[in-house]
């Protein structure tokens, strides 16, 4: 055949075959991305075990590959349901589930007798029940990919998610302190005899789903400018009406939850998406004196008034000298600090440091414990994981065509940021300790099932905004829907 008569392929065709070969490629890239992931974690497994018992025993592989399976069972669900999704978010959360479980494993070895360590059985312990709540949040998330098809569904439930998230948010506050309240935060709703759930990890969720959606309503009237000072554009007196109610909120929060950072998070992931959704300088810039004016007035009423403002003063002090009290009120944090200087650059390896000497090591300060066995370098590395996951989100919020998505795609990535920074920040001394847990690492259920439901948005959404256009020519538009532009935003379809 000459090659007058070979046909030629329409622009529909070729973008639709580019597509699922670019989908299936992804996937095997995620997949193997998922298998390196697990022999890192593996791998970690191994070295504690070598340095804690001075042996590696023969079963030490199956924590590892317990969550291998769930995450390939998470894998599957994602080829099936979302096979245009990022392939770095996966891989990225897994190996930092995997981590996590591990040190947890860790330190059930050190809190058991030296003659007993090697016979401690797999599934036991926090790391065992790690395990079980890691398997609980897949399970979760992948429920969430089935029945969420398009992100923008979440946007016709965005007023019952405010209300359920202040709800949640409200729920520890009113409390008595023997049911919400642990090392002298009031952030949990606590059952005798069957633990305790941070409901606001869940409200965090909630709340980011409605700011988006009322943001992209009301985008308009809060980018009016009503005067121009220093080359930045201030927004109209009557037009701040949201971001106080915000601010009333999270000063509530840190008064009457006594946790600073549960504040910040709420109060920050507004002003961020409103920022996203205007574009204006000028909302960071009234965020952050709000924020900050109100955390140093209730200082201020800390020091004279007390009543409900003395718990934010008292944390304030050991903040400010931890050292004061070395044995007593600032024992955690002067902990917290001589962990990390003991890691160091490279740390004692897995398996050598001492959790036990550290309270709260298994949920507040996993961070801490962890560099301590691997040093600045490692958890320069963690720290890189994390910063991959927030950027793939914010690369999804840029690539989606609709305004709802990029609002809240790019709230949600700057949520778990901020949420990092802010646990980091309080271990560091940075900023006052925090009762925040640290993303996929910590112990806990809520924690984990919160995060894993954050990162299936970011799938869903991520789906969307690499999925390929349907039909050809200037009137093509990609599958899932229509368009929404967000400021003149161009519609055309972003590769990776």
């Amino acid at each position: 055949m000459t090659a007058a008569a070979v046909p030629a392929a329409s622009p529909a065709s070729t973008g639709e075959q580019s597509g699922v070969r670019l989908a299936r490629s992804r996937r095997n890239a995620e997949l193997s991305l998922l298998l390196l992931a697990m022999v890192l974690v593996a791998a970690y497994s191994a070295m504690i075990e070598a340095k804690a018992l001075d042996t590696i025993t023969a079963d030490f592989w199956i924590p590892a590959a317990a969550l291998g399976l769930v995450f390939l069972g998470l894998h599957l669900v994602i080829r099936w349901l979302a096979p245009f999704a990022d392939p770095a978010l996966l891989p990225a959360v897994a190996l930092l589930n995997g981590i996590g479980v591990g040190f947890l494993r860790r330190f059930d070895l050190a809190q058991a007798p030296p003659a007993e360590r090697a016979d401690l059985a797999i599934f036991a312990g926090t790391g065992g029940r790690q395990l079980a709540w890691t398997l609980a949040s897949v399970v979760l998330a992948a429920g969430l990919l089935a029945i969420l098809r398009d992100h923008r569904t979440l946007s016709r439930y965005a007023y019952t998610l405010g209300l359920s998230g202040i709800v949640l948010v409200m729920i520890p506050a009113v409390l008595p302190g023997r049911f919400s309240e642990i090392n002298g935060a009031k952030l949990w709703i606590i059952v005798p005899g069957l633990g305790q759930i941070q409901p606001g990890e869940f409200a965090k969720l909630a709340l980011l789903t409605f700011f988006a959606y009322y943001l992209v309503r009301k985008r308009e009237v809060l980018s009016l400018a009503s005067r121009r000072v220093l080359g930045i554009d201030f927004p109209r007196g009557r037009d701040l009406g949201p971001v106080l109610v915000v601010w009333l909120i999270s000063l509530m929060v840190l008064v009457f939850e006594k946790d600073l950072g549960t504040s910040l998070l709420y109060f920050g992931m507004f002003v961020v998406t409103l920022y996203i959704a205007t574009e204006r300088v000028s909302w960071l810039l009234i965020g952050l004196l709000l924020f900050f004016g109100g955390a140093y007035l209730a200082y201020v009423l800390g020091s004279t008034v007390g009543g409900p403002f003395a718990n934010f003063y008292d944390r304030a002090q050991i903040w400010l000298d931890p050292f004061a009290e070395p044995y007593d009120r600032g024992y955690q944090l002067v902990q917290g600090l001589l962990t990390l200087g003991t890691g160091g650059l490279f740390g004692a390896g897995p398996g050598g440091g001492q959790p036990t000497l550290l309270p709260e090591v298994q949920t507040d300060f996993i961070f801490a414990g962890i560099g301590e066995e691997i040093g600045l370098f490692g958890l320069s590395a963690l720290l890189v994981v994390y910063l991959l996951i927030v950027e793939r989100g914010l690369r999804a919020a840029l690539a989606v065509r609709d305004s709802f998505g990029k609002l809240l795609a790019g709230g949600l990535a700057f949520t778990l940021g901020l949420q990092v920074f802010v646990i980091v920040g309080g271990i560091s001394k940075l900023i006052p300790l925090t009762g925040q847990t640290t993303p996929f690492l910590s112990a806990g259920g809520s924690s984990l099932m919160a995060n894993w439901l954050l990162i299936a948005v970011l799938l869903r959404v991520s789906d969307g905004a690499r999925r390929p256009v349907t039909g050809g020519g200037p009137t093509a538009r990609p599958a899932g829907g229509p368009p929404e532009q967000l400021h003149g935003a161009p519609t055309e379809v972003i590769r990776p």
